[in-house]
């Protein structure tokens, strides 16, 4: 009969606590009613960039398997816009 009681306090604890952890988070607040959900603003429509060919260098030739060069090379982050 103690282990029963004991078990179901602790349980209700538990269930308490992330209850309340739950709560706490903005959505979990939004879908029971306990904040107004948020008011989506208009945002201006994406710039588009100009179409630029994003490739290596023609006229070098691609770097061997365990090349120590491999790792540390410039021409390995090409595509990395500044």
């Amino acid at each position: 009969m103690m282990n029963f009681l004991l078990g179901t306090v602790a349980g209700a604890l538990i269930a308490c606590i992330a209850t309340i952890a739950a709560a706490r988070h903005p959505e979990v607040q939004t879908r029971l009613g306990l904040r107004p959900p948020e008011s989506t603003a208009l945002t201006p429509a994406a710039m588009t960039r100009a179409e630029v060919p994003c490739r290596p260098q023609a006229g070098t030739p691609p770097p061997r398997v365990g090349d120590p060069e491999m790792l540390l090379s410039k021409r390995r982050f090409w595509n990395v816009a500044p």
